[in-house]
């Protein structure tokens, strides 16, 4: 089968070439445009590509060792499922825009730099023993279960207007796994999912409403020239609906929960173990690094100084935290920024754009942002209208919807991921549902509010 296939594209091949250069040759008095010109090259480099692809696979699987290979590509890729598709996008939209030195100019450093501090230090923070103890101190300060799923969802709802959507989902979801993993098994089961996807929302929803609460909110009120009270003002209505929504999610959920014997009152079922005395060093210097990181996403300071100094004190006094750093979220990452990059390069793309943003803003910012997230959208976007306050409201409502759709619902994923590899697709089916349900309401309140 693999070999007629490959002879097959092969074949394809061949017969594209000569037919494309042979009726190139037979009109020589009538030169092609330059575009029909480019399509015809990329079209070649597409089926090139394939072609090569093929044969490659085929020289694969004829070696014995072929199939090893094959199969560790298959774990790969069910392990790392987005960082594999957002490579694979950005492979596919180099046949579009040919790598140059403008590639650089798609990555956001600060966010990267930003984004490997706070996970060196949550991953610091939590193997010190920090989250056990802030966890213990939670259920204890809280009536019962329901008490502490509240609290670690509203934790992300409003620090997240602070301290950015990401950096509440690094600092929270962790700690959340902590203590589902305390409750009795049939009790953390029915949690574990639904939490993390709270959390997940809460923390998108409670940054629309302050300019610091993610990269496109503050990028868009300065260039609208808004002020602060302004923008407030602006995404009041949504926060309030989004916190209501919230608080009536968790308790329809708690009525659903299994009925545990004794889990509401009696913490000794969570099985907390008494731990060693906590590393003073470690904890003052992790600390003291994550309120530089905070100071820099206020943009008090710039990110190359806690970069630099995270990785100054891990390599000198904790080099093994450095493995502890999700590197292929930070992977995943570039390779969305190369692809987004590329799209806003492509004419055809941008003159769609042109067309369809006129008086449509907020909806085109929702849809653009499904497939490209947020903060890309906004950048994008800004260069089409000078209705800033639509995009504003557009792009923090696109944050709902697909995974992609927000970069910080990445990171929940990832942390589910790590989790559980099985439990990546229920957790997409609860996600997306509950994504798209806030959706409709705050499309709802757009449409009432317009």
């Amino acid at each position: 089968m693999i070999q007629l296939e490959a002879l097959n594209w092969s074949f394809q091949l061949l017969l594209y070439i000569r037919h494309d250069f042979g009726h190139v040759k037979s009109r020589r008095q009538k030169r092609p445009s330059h575009h029909a010109y480019r399509f015809s090259v990329l079209k070649f480099r597409f089926f090139f590509f394939l072609d090569v692809s093929v044969i490659y696979l085929y020289a694969v699987v004829s070696d014995r060792k072929g199939n090893i290979m094959l199969q560790k590509l298959y774990v790969f890729f069910r392990k790392e499922t987005v960082l594999s598709i957002a490579v694979i996008l950005a492979l596919l939209s180099m046949f579009w825009v040919r790598p140059d030195k403008a590639y650089f100019t798609y990555i956001d450093f600060r966010t990267l730099g930003l984004l490997f501090c706070l996970m060196a230090i949550v991953a610091g923070l939590k193997a010190v023993g920090v989250f056990d103890i802030l966890a213990k101190k939670l259920l204890m300060g809280t009536s019962g279960i329901v008490g502490v799923i509240r609290l670690l969802v509203l934790l992300c709802f409003f620090l997240s207007m602070v301290i950015t959507n990401d950096v509440a989902l690094i600092t929270f979801v962790p700690l959340a796994l902590i203590i589902v993993h305390k409750l009795p098994k049939e009790l953390g089961n029915y949690w574990l999912l639904k939490i993390v996807a709270m959390q997940t929302i809460a923390a998108n929803l409670g940054s629309m409403l302050t300019p610091i609460g993610n990269p496109q909110n503050l990028y868009l009120y300065a260039r609208a020239g808004m002020s602060a009270a302004e923008l407030i003002t602006l995404m009041l209505p949504y926060s309030a609906t989004a916190l209501i929504l919230l608080l009536i999610w968790i308790q329809v959920a708690a009525a659903k929960a299994p009925h545990v014997c004794g889990s509401e009152k009696d913490k000794t079922l969570l099985g907390f173990s008494d731990r060693k005395e906590l590393n003073m060093e470690y904890l003052a210097a992790y600390l003291i690094l994550f309120t530089i990181c905070l100071l820099t996403v206020a943009r008090i300071i710039p990110y190359q100084i806690p970069l630099v100094l995270v990785l100054i004190y891990m390599l000198l006094r904790n080099r093994e935290n450095i493995s502890r750093v999700d590197y292929s979220l930070l992977a995943t990452f570039i390779a969305l920024f190369i692809f987004i990059g590329n799209l806003g390069r492509i004419p055809q793309f941008s003159s769609f754009l042109e067309r369809i943003m006129a008086g449509r803003e907020t909806l085109t910012a929702v849809l653009a942002s499904q497939i490209m997230s947020n903060v890309p959208a906004a950048l994008l976007l800004s260069g089409f209208t000078d209705n800033y306050r639509a995009l504003i409201v557009g792009t923090n409502i696109g944050g709902l919807g697909t995974l992609i759709a927000s970069m910080a619902s990445l990171i929940s994923f990832k942390y589910i991921a790590k989790e559980n590899r099985n439990l990546r697709g229920k957790y997409l089916e609860i996600f997306t549902a509950s994504n798209i349900i806030f959706m409709i309401f705050m499309l709802i309140l757009y449409f009432f509010l317009r």
